[in-house]
């Protein structure tokens, strides 16, 4: 099969478009014809830093597509059958081999590009905001990053919860788009300081929670807080290091919790859950964005334009 694959760390450029062996089908999993592959923050932080396991390893977490086998162990799915499948590795790739724990079944109507942009994104949003964040109907939500993919999927979710939803974002026309999704308030980052902002839209008190996937904008999230406000932290697309001064929030009681999906999505209460916003993107009383879609050969060239932090929700890559 074909592949995007890296021998070290790097660059996007150290993606290379090459055959691979076929994955074997595990007992307990499926082999997937991929369809549509997105790419998660994850995927370009491991890219850029992460010394893969082996050479020719192929990067990814999350693909969409069709089953054309499944293990002996497997009782629940079935050739044929559309799904989207997580795992740390392999969605850059013509086939991947994953557990069946793995995989939700694609509702019809819902396109494979959007499946394989939900689970992570809406998965890590919905974590964030109510499993560690605690958001309560009135309450006011800071949603860094807002045009990202889990941005995008928090302000839905934050707004459809009966949340004040504010997001930081860069330009008019993406803040316009932004308000069509349920946000309140969008704060542009480049022209406009955060904590003021967000204390003249709460009048002096701060938000009660922020949602922080960028990582180099946490001391800012703190500042705009509320004291006994949440802090969820749940990514580093900033590239630099986690190191904030943590006296201040110390001093205001607030609380920091930390989110990574790679240990949480085959939970039982989380897995229902995602399968629960596929069905809504299904009817699309929730809606998944789709930036730009490039061939499994341009996978170089999609890391780099997704790695550029001026898209809107989610990069595809498509065999």
């Amino acid at each position: 099969m074909k592949a995007a694959i890296y021998d070290h760390p790097g660059p996007p450029y150290v993606l290379r478009y090459a055959d691979v062996p076929d994955p074997v089908c595990p007992s307990d999993g499926v082999l997937i014809r991929v369809e549509a592959a997105a790419i998660e923050g994850g995927d370009l932080i491991n890219r850029a830093s992460t010394p893969p396991p082996h050479p020719a390893f192929v990067v990814g977490y999350a693909a969409a597509g069709e089953i054309i086998a499944v293990g002996e162990k497997v009782k629940d799915r079935r050739p044929g059958q559309k799904v989207v499948s997580f795992d740390l590795a392999g969605s850059h790739a013509e086939l991947r081999a994953v557990a069946a724990s793995r995989t939700w079944p694609v509702p019809e109507g819902l396109d494979m590009a959007a499946a394989a942009a939900l689970p992570i994104a809406f998965g890590t949003a919905h974590h964030c905001l109510f499993a560690r964040g605690g958001l309560k109907r009135g309450e006011t939500v800071l949603i860094q990053a807002g045009a990202g993919g889990v941005g995008l999927a928090a302000i839905q979710l934050a707004h459809r919860a009966g949340a004040n939803v504010l997001a930081t974002v860069s330009g008019a026309e993406r803040a316009e788009r932004l308000v069509g999704l349920g946000l309140d308030h969008a704060i542009d980052h480049r022209s406009a300081d955060v904590v003021e902002a967000v204390m003249r839209l709460t009048e002096g008190r701060g938000a009660d929670l922020v949602v922080d996937p960028v990582g180099i904008t946490l001391q800012a999230s703190l500042a705009a807080l509320r004291p006994e406000g949440r802090l969820v932290f749940v990514g580093n697309v900033g590239g630099s290091q986690l190191g904030i001064d943590l006296w201040p929030a110390l001093q205001a009681n607030q609380s920091l919790f930390g989110v990574f999906m790679g240990t949480q999505l085959e939970k039982p209460d989380v897995y229902r859950t995602v399968s629960r916003m596929l069905e809504l993107a299904a009817t699309r009383a929730l809606r998944v964005i789709v930036d730009r879609s490039f061939p499994l050969a341009a996978a170089a060239e999609a890391h780099a334009y997704a790695g550029a932090r001026s898209i809107l929700g989610r990069v595809v890559i498509v065999p």
